[in-house]
């Protein structure tokens, strides 16, 4: 899978032109509640084994989401391990652990606003580089099927770790501040702040 390809965030830089930059992206963010689904979810999912990525994503961040999908009346929706194959000569192609695009009633990823990769082995500076490498692609499927987005989000998560990231042309900030499973309603305010900037 190519986008695995991509370990070091020099990789990005050198092939693509795209500038690091790390920036507090999400100031004064309002936490949203939880719900009592998703606080009972998230509870049981501590008796779940979490030596690796996929229970993770099963039993901590498909729950978030759904509970933000929830709050969004189906204005989104997710792909969970879904292809996006944009550009396989510049390995822009393969798998990825989630997209978020805006609900059009569509069965197959179109119009992607937010990628998340889960951190293999809990390495979120290798989870930078492969979530930057699918922003950047999401990008280009953007702009090849003429959807007028001008940015894209992503996120590096363990699971209990959260790490933001924001794509505008060439430059990928990376937020200062990683988020905890333990403040699950500031993450969720931070889902729904780049919700809202798609509405």
């Amino acid at each position: 899978m190519a986008y695995s390809n991509f370990k070091k965030i020099s990789q990005i830089e050198d092939k693509f032109g795209i500038t690091f930059v790390r920036k507090k992206l999400f100031e004064n963010v309002k936490p949203l509640q939880t719900s009592e689904w998703l606080n009972t979810t998230l509870s049981y999912s501590s008796f779940a084994s979490s030596n690796n990525e996929k229970t993770k994503s099963e039993s901590i961040v498909m729950p978030i989401l759904v509970e933000l999908i929830k709050e969004n009346n189906d204005f989104i929706t997710y792909f969970s391990g879904s292809n996006l194959d944009v550009d396989k000569e510049k390995e822009l192609n393969g798998e990825c652990d989630f997209i978020i695009t805006k609900n059009n009633g569509s069965i197959r990823v179109k119009a992607p606003i937010f990628q998340i990769t889960e951190a293999k082995d809990d390495n979120m500076k290798l989870g930078i580089s492969q979530c930057a490498a699918q922003m950047y692609a999401a990008d280009l499927f953007n702009k090849k099927n003429g959807e007028d987005i001008d940015y894209i989000y992503g996120c590096v998560t363990t699971g209990n770790d959260w790490l933001f990231m924001k794509l505008c042309e060439k430059k990928l900030f990376v937020d200062k501040q990683i988020y905890y499973l333990n403040e699950t309603d500031k993450i969720l305010g931070v889902l729904q702040n780049i919700i809202n900037t798609f509405k």
